[in-house]
């Protein structure tokens, strides 16, 4: 393979202007005034605290309880610590002050026991284990060594090529294969893009670097088999912005150093993926949170114009949704960065997502976000799937519809990572099991997991007035008795502004017991006979029912979310009152007229 030697100038920054130009522009240009604002800001208040310690005791207590907030909250703040001096340093050269916490971190990243986090350790041999994160540092590592250049200590530099080679490239090349080269998730590409993404940016060795592409590369296409061709991230737009914003970091830099010869985004389903994350927004920044995801997703301004130059069909949200330095809680340096070298201005100030209806017909998902002529905003999203996909939630058939931003039937997302939530209990957290989603429960019991607990698509309609997605969950139960049940969801846009569920459920035999189960964080009223009212600030929503076939309750509840921090949400159920051979239910949900 022939290389091109591209200077640091034309791998990062538009064409015809150096580094200093860029940075000088970027310090005091409007377009860039609430980054560099935020990244100040976060320089005077890291400065004054101290560097947080990675201590032995804290490392220890992933394996004695499963826990992982502690050290990781320690190990993320150095990565805050390293982007924020990193960034100043750029941005203000001259200040000497930013420039010296800079080494300092960088300094004690280096002398890390492992940069993996001790979830990933496990059991290994740290020394020869590759993780997300111990690949993301030394990219991070990497970057900021070319970006300073001869700015940092010769000392220093060889260090961050010493430790890059010894973590990353010789446990690559020596102890694999290792078990995310043939993942068919963000693991994949991460890992690859990372490592190979600092090969092509310090490797001076052509034979090294080839073997380093010639693992990476076929990772990254086990990454791409994950998706169906609709291009849908089965993981959440979270995980898209993580597993994509990599591959586009890594393919990027790959067409510049082989003078394009070795273009990644030319597949077809590239460009399908890269238009998933307009879909996946429902309202703001609202998102379709279907397995671990959040409910809120900023998005990277710098990975979404990047694209948009790419694909003319890519829509970017408004910038007031766009994430900030300190978004990410895992601190990682290159969709920052990114953010100012990738970033339109023009796009910035234009960027607005229009109303749509999208069906994915591989990851058997609807997405639906819609605006009334009065400026309210919809979001529908409903899914089939199954019951082994990655991040999995035993939830075919699971729906979320939301009004101004407010899920009135929600999803949970993401609880908090522990060793039991990716554990053989992970189904008995709320916001992975059945208990925890909008589906049925049939004779007491929810779905399973597994790949043949799937929902068989009857109909899917992406319409300008209606969309509609019609599912048989038969097979989503293992309960026997179950002889059919199938879901309708309705949802009526335009005047109406109607969702419809139906749910129509057979049984051979003696009839079972069914409750349909509605998800929400806003607490129920159940005052009104056959009428729930959900308000949320001057905002009420109503799921209006028949009395006389179905009993109403509600429970309030308390998960761990992603943070570790407890979060109500409430469990309304729906109960036949007398179970017939075949059963027809009917929820509505719509605002209150008086709204």
């Amino acid at each position: 393979m022939e290389w091109i030697g591209r200077s640091v100038d034309e791998l990062y920054y538009p064409a015809g202007e150096s580094a200093a130009e860029f940075w000088a522009r970027a310090a005091t240009a409007p377009e860039f005034a609430e980054l560099a604002a935020e990244v100040r800001g976060e320089g005077e208040r890291l400065s004054a605290e101290p560097l947080p310690e990675l201590t032995e005791e804290l490392f220890s207590i992933f394996e004695r309880t499963g826990s992982r907030l502690e050290y990781e909250r320690a190990y993320f703040e150095r990565r805050r610590r390293l982007n924020a001096f990193a960034l100043l340093s750029l941005l203000e050269p001259a200040e000497e002050r930013f420039y010296g916490k800079l080494l300092e971190t960088v300094r004690a990243i280096l002398e890390e026991r492992t940069w993996c986090l001790p979830a990933h350790v496990k059991g290994t041999d740290a020394a020869k284990t590759i993780d997300l994160f111990s690949s993301e540092t030394g990219f991070t590592l990497s970057e900021i060594a070319c970006l300073l250049g001869n700015r940092l200590p010769p000392e220093l530099t060889e260090a961050i090529d010493r430790a890059v080679s010894e973590r990353l490239i010789e446990p690559l090349l020596r102890h694999g294969p290792h078990h995310w080269e043939t993942a068919k998730h963000n693991w994949a590409a991460v890992c690859a893009g990372s490592i190979g993404s600092a090969a092509l940016l310090r490797m001076t060795d052509s034979a090294t670097l080839e073997a380093v592409l010639a693992r990476a590369l076929p990772a990254l296409d086990c990454y791409l088999e994950g998706f169906g061709e609709d291009g849908a991230c089965l993981e959440g737009l979270g995980y898209w912005n993580y597993g994509f914003g990599y591959y586009v970091c890594f393919a990027d830099l790959l067409s510049k150093r082989t003078g394009g010869r070795i273009d990644l985004f030319a597949k077809p389903k590239v460009r399908s993926i890269a238009l998933f994350q307009q879909a996946a927004y429902l309202c703001g920044d609202r998102v379709a949170s279907f397995s671990d995801s959040l409910q809120a997703i900023p998005f990277r301004a710098g990975l979404t114009h990047y694209l948009a130059r790419l694909y003319p069909e890519v829509e970017a949200p408004d910038a007031r949704y766009g994430a900030g330095l300190g978004e990410d809680h895992c601190h990682r340096w290159a969709p920052v960065l990114r953010d100012w070298v990738w970033r339109d201005s023009g796009m910035a100030a234009s960027g607005s997502l229009r109303p749509a209806s999208r069906y994915f017909p591989d990851a058997q998902w609807l997405l639906s976000r819609y605006e009334t002529e009065a400026g309210r905003c919809f979001g529908f999203a409903a899914k089939g799937g199954h019951n082994d996909e990655p991040h999995n939630h035993n939830d075919v058939g699971q729906f979320i519809w939301m009004v101004d931003g407010t899920a009135y039937a929600a999803d949970l997302g993401s609880g908090e990572y522990t060793a039991a939530y990716f554990g053989a209990g992970r189904y008995d957290y709320d916001c992975n099991g059945t208990q925890g989603h909008s589906v049925p429960i049939v004779g007491g019991r929810g779905q399973e997991a597994g790949r043949e607990r799937a929902a068989v698509v009857l109909e899917a309609i992406a319409g300008e007035q209606e969309d509609v997605l019609r599912l048989d969950l038969r097979q989503a139960y293992r309960v026997t008795g179950l002889a059919s049940l199938v879901r309708e969801l309705r949802w009526r846009k335009a005047d109406e502004c109607r969702l419809t569920l139906t749910d129509v459920v057979s049984f051979e035999g003696e009839p079972l017991g069914f409750a349909e189960r509605v998800v929400t964080f806003v607490p129920p009223d159940l005052a009104a006979e056959g009428t729930v009212r959900l308000t949320d600030g001057g905002l009420t929503a109503l799921i209006r029912y028949d009395s006389g076939l179905l009993e109403a309750s509600a429970e309030r509840r308390v998960y761990s979310d992603h943070f570790g921090k407890p979060r109500e949400w409430h469990a309304i159920e729906w109960k036949l009152r007398r179970p017939e051979p075949t059963n027809r239910i009917e929820l509505v949900f719509e605002l209150d007229n008086g709204n």
